[in-house]
Order: structure tokens, then sequence, then C-alpha cells
């Protein structure tokens, strides 16, 4: 099938969870300054994932993975804690500002700490602004504010996204394109390839190049014929350079992350490094993961192992599984 690959609520979580884990600090800088400038970035930061967790669960909140809860430093010693909600869905959520409010109040009952909230609104709703939970009954309020980044807005300054050397320039210009070139494929096509080549241009290291692209590849998602052509395209663009970033070993770790949802259940959890994750389902289940996985990097290759596959035991499956991703044929999966 020649179609655009489809994008779940969960799959732009993941890309974005990757994207701010690590690069939080030019993360605060661009969405936050105020709050980067007052971080002592000396003593490093902590991702506080027990805590959030509990939160949520107490809370009946439910897991959301790009909620993010971070530890720092203020530059006069003291202990603060930032929420990072992003809101990955297309549209308004309701009981926003009061999830928003929960995990506030929820921080301080655990730890007496104050949470700096920041709520990254991706919708395409210009009225939609939440900023606070405000509830007053009989001369009694509460209210907690909390600070919005509304993406839609970059909008109208994208010369000047084009030439912030923060990374979360080129995040923010890929999400826009992403939701512009939706029904567009050429245009998709178009503005991934501009996004890659300024990814050189402003001088990023080779790291930091690969892991925007991963963000940029992820969401602005193409046909598999204009994906040939990109890739195509790019090999000679980086040739020309001398500068052969995005080797076929990148291009398998790509692929890492568009593999998650598209088993429809048979592997649960993210697809990350050496395929972390857990594996549920029975037998069957697994062996059909496993044959999905090998169709799409050997294509009809994988139907001579078929019936291996699904004659094998437990053990030999999660095995074969835990390699697919580094293998770069049949036997490198089956040795």
């Amino acid at each position: 099938m020649n179609k655009t690959r489809r994008r779940g609520r969960s799959e732009f979580d993941t890309p974005w969870k990757r994207i701010v884990e690590g690069y939080f600090r030019e993360f605060m800088a661009f969405f936050l300054p105020e709050a980067h400038d007052d971080i002592d970035w000396s003593r490093g930061h902590e991702f506080l994932d027990k805590e959030l967790s509990r939160m949520a669960r107490e809370s009946e909140i439910g897991d959301r993975q790009m909620d993010k809860l971070v530890k720092v430093w203020k530059t006069g010693g003291d202990e603060q804690w930032v929420l990072i909600h992003a809101d990955i869905q297309g549209d308004r959520q309701e009981q926003f500002e009061s999830r928003m409010y929960t995990y506030q109040y929820r921080a301080y009952d655990l730890k007496k700490m104050v949470v700096v909230g920041l709520a990254i609104l991706t919708d395409e709703s210009p009225g939609w602004r939440p900023v606070a939970f405000r509830r007053t009954l009989w001369g009694s309020e509460v209210c907690y504010r909390f600070n919005t980044v509304k993406l839609l807005d970059y909008q109208n300054d994208l010369a000047a996204l084009e030439l912030s050397d923060n990374p979360f320039a080129v995040v923010v210009l890929a999400h826009l394109k992403a939701k512009e070139t939706r029904t567009d494929a050429e245009a998709r096509y178009q503005a991934k390839w501009r996004l890659m080549r300024t990814l050189y241009q402003r001088g990023f290291s080779r790291n930091r190049i690969i892991d925007l692209f991963t963000f940029v590849d992820w969401v602005l998602a193409l046909t598999d014929a204009f994906e040939e052509r990109f890739w195509d395209e790019l090999k000679q663009f980086e040739e020309s350079r001398k500068m052969p970033y995005i080797t076929s070993v990148e291009r398998i770790g790509q692929k890492r992350g568009r593999l998650e949802g598209r088993l429809e259940g048979k592997l649960e959890g993210r697809l990350e490094g050496k395929l972390e994750g857990k594996l549920e389902g029975k037998l069957e289940g697994k062996a059909d993961a496993l044959i999905a996985l090998l169709q799409r990097r050997f294509g009809s290759d994988a139907e001579s192992v078929r019936s291996r596959v699904t004659g094998a035991e437990a053990q030999d499956l999660e095995l074969w599984l835990d390699r697919i991703l580094d293998a770069d044929s049949l036997h490198g999966v089956f040795q």
C-alpha cells in the first residue's frame, strides 16, 4: 500500500517524550525562558516518573506518557518541580484545567511541593486557551494558574523559527508542517526535505541532527513512494556535503518508532533501543507479531521462515523479536 502512515495520539506522544527528555534545558529555554534563567543547571535535573505515576494513579488521571514531572534547583538553592503537560490531541480536551490542578494539589499533598505547570497545546482551535482552574463558592476560592503555549501561534513567525538555533524551533516547525500538509503528499515531502536540509545548515552536531531527524521523520510521515525519493535525495545530499550522518543504521532506528501501534495490540510498550517494552498475548500473537516485523524488514524473504516462526517456543520468539531491529539479514535474526 502506498499510503501515508497514520499517527495516533500515543505515537505523537512518543517523539515528544524523547525530545523533551533528551533536550530538557533547551525545551525550557524555548517555551519558558523566565524559568530557564532561574534554574541552576549545574545541579542537573531529574525526571520524577515514579512520583508522576503515583499522582496519576491516585487521582484516576490515567497513564499519560507525555506528562512529565521534573525536579530542578533554583539559582537560590531551592528545590522546585516543573510539570510538563503536552496536549498531543488534535482538539480541545474536557476537564483539561481540572487535570492540571489535580497534578498540582497531588504534588503538594505528596511532597508539599508547588508545581510549575506548563501546557503545550498542539490543537487547531485558536479560541481554546486554558490558563487556569478556578472554583468559587460563598466567598471561598480556589485558583491555579499555569503557563500555556499554543503552537498555532508560531504560524505568525515562521521566519524566526527557521533562524533559531534552539532544537525546539525545529520541533515546532515539524509539528506545524505536519498539520498543514495532512492532505498534500507533495507539500509534505517538500516541507520535510527543507527541514532536513536546515538541520545541517544550522550547524547542529551529528547527534543532535540524528535526534531531531528522528522527530521530523516521525511526525512528517510520507507515502512509500515519497519516502524512497526522500532517502535517495538525502543520501546524495549527505555525500555532497561529506556528512553521512543518517546512515542505514540510523534509518533502522527511525523504523522502530513506526512499528509502534501497527501490530494492533500484539506489541505493548515503546520500541526504544533494542526493542524495549513488553510482549503481550498468547504464543500465536507473538508469532504473528514477529512475522509482521520480518515482512517489514525483509519483505517477501520472510515467507521462507513462516513455518519456523509459527512452530517455535515462546522463549525463541522473544529472542528473535529482540534481535530483529539490529539484524541486517534473516540469518542475523535466527542465528
